[in-house]
């Protein structure tokens, strides 16, 4: 872990370098952002962020800082503050290859920065990635609950594409990872986020383009692992809090009901695997919340929050401040 730097989203958020091992595209490194409290305190939060994707969600730092908890996101390895010129963006093999960067970001929260309760929160992939990565490391005391906004449960098709079709794709490609798919994300999501077209926010679109990076043949694979592996039943054992909305969007092109639905996944997918999860599991419904709940207009916003504020008053009561 290199020593704190300014981040590009200005003061109070800093940000580290972890330095990880090389891989067969060259370097690796991943980026821990932090936004401290006012007051000094025990909690934090670590926020892992969804595939074409990176964080720049300042008004959800502000949520838990307000709250008193220390705010922490991790740009995985090929993603954002991340992404090096050499790498594939947002590539990987198995989700597996995240979990250095996981370790390495707890570790620090808990142990450097002095915290004894975490919360990790996981948006869409990084929800999926989150919820093997605690199952893998149930024993080791590193996290006290899992928040999971709109996460990756499933693909977003029909049940002859996703599975006896996927399976042969994946398996006819074993040799060419990164053979690119002739599909992609779309931009009807991308227009309901970003302030240049129909949405209120503004990142960096090199980082997170509107119709995204293309998808490849190994991402799947390690995707279809994950799911897998969730479908045959994870063991958390913290409180876990499944958010979603209440519909899915699926049209190809952009209509006004795209911003009160998930554009992106199917969200009875995320309820029917849920309880796959462990045996503390809470899930939430949130009328007309986009697929990031965090970046649903305003009044669905409060309802996203005041949630989460029940959630974390019913399951981590207690938590040192």
């Amino acid at each position: 872990m290199t020593g704190v730097e300014p981040d590009v989203l200005g003061p109070p958020f800093e940000r580290y370098t972890i330095e990880l091992d090389p891989d067969d595209e060259g370097p690796v490194v991943a980026t821990l952002v932090r936004r401290r409290a006012d007051s000094p305190t025990r909690r934090a939060v670590l926020y892992v962020h969804g595939f074409v994707d990176y964080f720049f969600q300042a008004h959800l730092a502000e949520y838990w800082t307000d709250r008193g908890w220390d705010f922490y996101a991790l740009d995985l390895r090929k993603y954002g503050r991340s992404l090096l010129p050499h790498q594939t963006p947002n590539f990987c093999r198995d989700l597996g290859d995240y979990f250095p960067e996981l370790d390495a970001a707890a570790t620090f929260v808990r142990t450097s920065d002095d915290h004894d309760t975490l919360l990790v929160m996981g948006h869409s992939t990084g929800g999926l990635l989150a919820a093997v990565w605690a199952h893998a490391r149930r024993d080791a005391g590193l996290v006290d609950g899992l928040l999971l906004n709109s996460p990756f449960f499933d693909i977003n098709a029909p049940w002859l594409v996703r599975r006896p079709l996927a399976a042969a794709v994946t398996r006819l490609g074993r040799g060419t990872p990164h053979r690119v798919l002739p599909f992609g994300l779309g931009t009807v999501y991308g227009e309901c986020l970003h302030a240049d077209h129909r949405g209120e926010w503004r990142y960096d679109l090199s980082w997170k383009p509107l119709a995204g990076f293309p998808v490849r043949i190994g991402w799947l694979t390690a995707i279809r692992r994950a799911q897998r592996q969730l479908r045959a039943g994870l063991d958390i054992p913290v409180p876990v809090l499944v958010a979603c909305s209440t519909r899915t969007f699926r049209r190809r092109r952009w209509h006004t009901s795209a911003m009160l639905a998930d554009a992106v996944l199917d969200v009875a997918h995320m309820v029917r695997w849920a309880p796959r999860l462990g045996p503390q599991v809470t899930v939430a419904r949130i009328d007309g919340g986009m697929h990031d709940l965090t970046l649903s207009g305003p009044a669905v916003r409060e309802k996203v929050f005041a949630e989460i504020d029940r959630w974390v008053g019913s399951n981590l009561v207690g938590a040192g401040r």
